[in-house]
C-alpha cells in the first residue's frame, strides 16, 4: 500500500444504502478540525465523545453528540443542511466517518483519530446493532433473518462488503478497513486508539488523546472528564449519545451501547470459526497489525 492519495487524485467511491463518501467533496476543511475514523462497531461514538469533550473543554456537551460529531457520509442527513451547520460552527469541527483509507480526502491541516477493535467482537456487536435497528433492510440482512453468529461468520470473514474487500459481508469490513489505515500510523496528524485500551485504561488513553489534540485539562476537573467519557455514562445518557437517536433509529437507544464486549467471541464463536479467523488473518496481515487489531497497546 502506497501513501494516501491527496484530495486532487481520484478516491475510491464507497456508496451503499446508508452512506456515500462522495459527500466529502462539499466539505471545506479548517485547521484543527478532527475526523474520527473507525470501522462500524469499533468505538466511533465513544471516541467522538472523548474528542468532543476535549475540543469543547467540558464533559457536558451543549448538544447531542450526533449533532456535534455528524457522520458526513450518511445519506439520510441532507447534505446542504449539514454543510451549512458545519460552516457556521465556531472553532475546530468534529466529524465522524466509516470510510476506509483509500476513500477519504487527505487534509494535512486536519487531525485524524482512528479507533480499532478486535474484529471478532466488532462482528458480534454488529449483530446486536442489527437486532436493535428499526430498519433492518438497510443493514443488508433480510427481514426476519436468524442472526446466528456461527452461521453468518464464515461469509463475513471471507466475502467483501465491496468487491475489492476480502471481508465484511453482509455488513461492513473491519479487517480490510483497518488494514487500509495501518500505513498512516506514523503520520503526525494521525492518532490511533483501541476499544480495548479505552475499556481498560480510559485515563491513559484520554490523556494521550488530549496531548494529540493539543488540549490541556485542569487536573482538578479530570475526574469529571473521565466520568463523562466512560462507557457507563454513554449508555446511561443514550438518548444524547446514540447516533440517530433523534431520528428514532433504534428499538432501544441504550442498546446501542449494549455490553461493551471484550473477548466475547471466545464463547460466541465455535472452534471452526475461531480457526477460520486465525487461518485467514494469519495469512492476510502482517503480525504487528494483527496483534494491534486484536489487543491494542497491550500487543506492544
Amino acid at each position: 500500500m502506497g501513501p494516501m492519495p491527496p484530495p486532487s487524485l481520484p478516491l475510491r467511491h464507497y456508496r451503499n444504502a446508508v452512506f456515500d463518501n462522495a459527500r466529502w467533496a462539499a466539505f471545506r476543511p479548517r485547521a484543527g478540525d478532527v475526523v474520527v475514523v473507525a470501522p462500524p462497531k469499533c468505538g466511533t461514538t465513544w471516541t467522538a465523545k472523548l474528542c468532543a469533550m476535549l475540543l469543547h473543554d467540558s464533559p457536558a456537551l451543549p448538544r447531542p453528540l450526533s449533532r456535534m460529531a455528524p457522520w458526513l457520509d450518511l445519506t439520510a442527513a441532507p447534505l446542504d443542511g449539514l454543510i451549512a451547520e458545519l460552516d457556521a460552527a465556531p472553532g475546530p469541527r468534529l466529524i465522524k466517518t466509516h470510510t476506509p483509507g483509500d476513500g477519504l480526502p487527505w487534509y494535512p491541516q486536519v487531525r485524524y483519530v482512528f479507533c480499532g477493535r478486535d474484529p471478532r467482537d466488532a462482528f458480534l456487536s454488529m449483530l446486536d446493532h442489527v437486532r436493535n435497528s428499526r430498519d433492518v433492510a438497510r443493514s443488508g440482512v433480510p427481514q426476519g433473518a436468524r442472526l446466528d453468529p456461527n452461521a453468518i461468520f464464515p461469509r463475513w470473514a471471507t466475502e467483501g462488503a465491496f468487491p475489492w474487500m476480502y471481508d465484511g459481508a453482509p455488513f461492513q469490513s473491519v479487517v480490510w478497513f483497518t488494514e487500509s489505515w495501518w500505513a498512516w500510523r506514523d503520520l503526525a496528524n494521525v492518532h490511533y486508539t483501541h476499544y480495548r485500551d479505552l475499556s481498560i485504561d480510559l485515563d491513559g488513553e484520554l490523556r494521550t488523546l488530549a496531548a494529540f489534540l493539543g488540549r490541556e485539562v485542569d487536573e482538578a476537573r479530570w475526574p469529571a472528564f473521565l466520568a463523562g467519557g466512560s462507557f457507563a455514562e454513554m449508555k446511561a445518557a443514550a438518548d444524547a449519545h446514540a447516533p440517530g437517536a433523534h431520528r428514532g433509529n433504534w428499538i432501544r437507544n441504550a442498546d446501542f451501547f449494549r455490553e461493551g464486549r471484550l473477548d466475547a467471541w471466545r464463547d460466541a464463536l465455535n472452534a471452526e470459526n475461531q480457526a477460520l479467523y486465525e487461518a485467514l488473518n494469519g495469512a492476510r496481515l502482517e503480525p504487528a497489525l494483527k496483534a494491534w487489531m486484536e489487543r491494542g497497546r497491550t500487543a506492544g
